[in-house]
This record gives C-alpha cells, sequence and structure tokens, in this order.
C-alpha cells in the first residue's frame, strides 16, 4: 500500500486520543511530503542533523519530535524548532535542552525516558529514579525543558503479556506521578509492532514508521 493508504488505516484505526507520531528517519523528503500532502502533521526523527535538514527542506507547521537517543553536543542545532523531545533519559541532557531553550527563548517540551523493557540496550531512568525526581522537585529546576510526560519502550518480544506488563507499568508510573501534582499531558508508548497493546494500556501518543513507510533504508 502507499504511504497515503497506510496513513488513512491509521487515522480510522487510532482513537481521536491517541497522536500518531510517523517515524521518518531515513526516508526521503518525497515520501514526508506525501504524508504531509495527505494530513500527517507529526514527525519523528532520531538523529538531530537528519532531523535539521529535513526541517530546512519542509513546511514550517511541521511538529518535529525527537525520539532517538540525545547527543549533548547536538542539542543547540535541533533547539530552535523541535516540538518534542521524547528520549530525555539522563539529567545531562535535560539540563543542556533546558540551556538551549533559554538561549533561544523557547520552552522546549520534553518527555522523560523510563527504561520499563529487560533488555539493557534500552536507555531510560528506573521508576525509582522517576519517582526521586519528582520527590526533589527537579521538575522545577529546567523551566525552559519542560517535562510534559514520560516515554517507554517494551522489550523486542513476542510475547504479549511481557509487553502488555511494561506498558502498564508505565501507565502507573504516569499515573501516580499526576497525582503527586505533575500535570504530565503525553504518554508516549508503542511502534509499529506493539502500538494496539499500548493504547489499551492508556497510551495516547504511538511511534509508527515500517507501518507507513515502509522498511527503513540503510
Amino acid at each position: 500500500m502507499s504511504i497515503s493508504e497506510n496513513l488513512k488505516f491509521f487515522k480510522n484505526e487510532l482513537p481521536e486520543t491517541v497522536s500518531l507520531v510517523a517515524v521518518s528517519k531515513t526516508k526521503p523528503l518525497e515520501d514526508l511530503e506525501e504524508a504531509y500532502k495527505f494530513g500527517q502533521r507529526i514527525f519523528g526523527e532520531n538523529k538531530i542533523q537528519e532531523m535539521t535538514d529535513k526541517w530546512q527542506h519542509l513546511p514550517k507547521e511541521i511538529e518535529w519530535h525527537m525520539i532517538g537517543h540525545v547527543q549533548t553536543n547536538k542539542v543547540k542545532y535541533m533547539a530552535p524548532y523541535v516540538s518534542l523531545v521524547h528520549g530525555v533519559d539522563r539529567i545531562k541532557v535535560w539540563s543542556e535542552i533546558h540551556k538551549q531553550g533559554l538561549k533561544n527563548d523557547r520552552v522546549i517540551h520534553c518527555l522523560l525516558q523510563v527504561h520499563i523493557a529487560e533488555e539493557e540496550t534500552k536507555f531510560g531512568f528506573s521508576t525509582e529514579e522517576i519517582k526521586e525526581i519528582i520527590a526533589r522537585k527537579t521538575l522545577l529546576e529546567f523551566p525552559n525543558a519542560k517535562v510534559v510526560g514520560l516515554m517507554g519502550m517494551a522489550s523486542n518480544s513476542d510475547d504479549k503479556d511481557k509487553v502488555r506488563a511494561e506498558f502498564k507499568g508505565l501507565r502507573k508510573l504516569f499515573d501516580l506521578a499526576n497525582e503527586l501534582g505533575c500535570d504530565f499531558k503525553v504518554l508516549s508508548m508503542g511502534m509499529s509492532g506493539d502500538y494496539s497493546i499500548a493504547i489499551e494500556e492508556g497510551s495516547n501518543m504511538v511511534r509508527v514508521g515500517s507501518k507507513i513507510f515502509g522498511h527503513r533504508n540503510y
């Protein structure tokens, strides 16, 4: 199916409360333009340089989401335009986003990434670290890198019960954070292979690449 046909499927498939991030990493401008013409406005990239190149060539109403592991020395390149940073996985990155937000007179929205999978290759804060961040009011220390929610990636597993349990745990942490006064709005969990489970467990933002654009180009 074409990109537009795939997007039409997701438009019908996803609840109105769930935002679709079209993961466009490695894809050419033509593919993004096709998705844009069909009405897609949120695109996710995992490399800041590639995202910046695309931002320079595409309509400025597009929301660009940085979904990959963030290198602190590259934050300055996306700070003028990025809409949401999904992978704030350590204080050093959070602090740098705040610093670059100040320089650009912007409040950059961020998600704290929580390590919910068993795989060591995944990044993120532990559940206990998130609770400590809330207790210590660290959220108030970086006003120009405003945390608006949480993000997590489940294990790459065919065991749906395991994946569901990981998503359920993150939803529980999200609810706890709000009970403690955080006012988080975004719970980003779910990708091409597990988005339906994520939505069932409370996700309101999913990141889908291959089911929209086809397999990744290397």
